[in-house]
């Protein structure tokens, strides 16, 4: 199957606030880039639906997905959608569309189960909004679309179903939700010290939940090193019949909120990797704030499923989305970097795998049983 695109007119212009981390355009730009590039062959593109409120009570209580619609359709909230819902909070504040546009990220994934039935593989850009809880938003995140998408490919009668994260930020959502079913392999690679505090080395969420917290200045030698030592191994023992990736872009160094060092390639290589693990692949969003690594880092994974080779220079119409892109940084760490707006290849950034990082590793290996040997072959895809 050709690998297919969801995507929506509804993130363009669609904002947290002008104070909020996500004010910034992301979904809209990838959408953009890959139709300048010709990256969007006929049938490739699918518009997500909006999931209605009945599939999302197959995860979230119908309380929160009532509070959510009346939030959105008064633009303001009482007591209790403030305090047991935690809606209308800083980090998830009232806009207007603060239940259609996760609606429509919840949508886009469920979609995507129903088209990698028989095989293949998906990306949505929308979806990947790990933190949310059944009950009440978290995180920026108001609804849990893993969750959703997890839980839509156990409902296709998959009993082996992988998650893999790679945000700065553990997918405690996930982990709390699903953390405890023998069906599902949880995979979660963040920084350690880093919000929601949550995912140390030795939580096991209750079951298949791996959890690797790495420090400040992670590099792509180390997540090689993460994905061929730990993340390929046990995938291959587990022998998911689907995958997840949760493919946020803030671990990315030019990032203001984690401090990672990772370059975007790091993340087509983890989607290449993992699309030969299972028949079945969905790549997820999730996080990333700053505009231009964001879109670039999700442009290139999707190149990447295609088989496209990443032009070193962008053409002039992939360069005049790019540099349309504003941000409201003021710090001249975070001011723009001319490959930002010429290429979508970040420069590589290597460097030496710490001890206490390769240490962590083992000791995960060793919990799941896999010994000291390491076995780099690719399985090939099984139904």
């Amino acid at each position: 199957m050709t690998p297919v695109f969801i995507g929506s007119e509804i993130y363009r212009g669609s904002s947290y606030g002008a104070a909020h981390p996500l004010h910034i355009p992301r979904v809209s730009t990838v959408m953009d880039l890959v139709r300048a590039l010709g990256w969007l062959a006929p049938g490739q593109y699918r518009t997500s639906p909006r999931a209605k409120p009945a599939a999302l009570t197959g995860f979230h209580t119908p309380d929160y997905i009532a509070a959510l619609e009346r939030a959105e359709a008064m633009q303001a909230v009482d007591d209790v959608a403030f305090t047991r819902h935690a809606l209308g909070t800083t980090a998830n504040p009232v806009f207007p569309e603060m239940f259609r546009r996760p609606a429509t990220g919840a949508g886009g994934v469920m979609l995507a189960a129903e088209l990698v039935a028989d095989g293949g593989i998906v990306h949505v850009p929308g979806g990947g909004t790990h933190h949310a809880m059944a009950d009440r938003a978290n995180g920026f995140c108001y609804l849990n679309d893993p969750v959703l998408c997890l839980l839509a490919l156990r409902r296709r009668g998959l009993t082996r179903i992988a998650y893999v994260d790679i945000d700065a930020h553990h997918a405690d959502g996930v982990e709390a939700a699903l953390g405890g079913e023998d069906d599902m392999l949880l995979i979660s690679v963040h920084e350690e010290n880093r919000w929601p505090y949550t995912g140390k080395l030795d939580d096991t969420g209750g079951g298949r939940s791996f959890n690797l917290p790495v420090a400040r200045g992670f590099n792509d030698t180390e997540m090689s090193h993460v994905l061929h030592h730990l993340i390929l191994p046990l995938l291959e023992q587990f022998d998911p019949q689907a995958v997840v990736l949760q493919c946020g872009s803030d671990a990315i160094l030019e990032d203001p909120l984690s401090r990672l060092a990772l370059s975007n390639s790091a993340h087509s290589d983890v989607a290449l990797a993992l699309r030969d693990m299972a028949p079945r692949l969905i790549v997820l969003g999730g996080g990333g704030y700053n505009p231009w690594s964001v879109a670039r880092c999700w442009t290139r994974v999707w190149g990447a499923l295609n088989g496209h080779d990443m032009p070193g220079v962008l053409p002039d119409a992939a360069q005049g989305i790019l540099r349309k892109l504003t941000w409201n940084r003021r710090s001249p760490a975070w001011q723009v970097q001319p490959h930002w707006t010429t290429t979508l290849n970040d420069p590589p950034r290597p460097g030496a795998v710490r001890t206490d990082l390769s240490e962590r590793v083992a000791y995960l290996r060793k919990r799941a049983g896999l010994g000291r040997a390491v076995h780099l072959a690719q399985s090939p895809a099984r139904a």
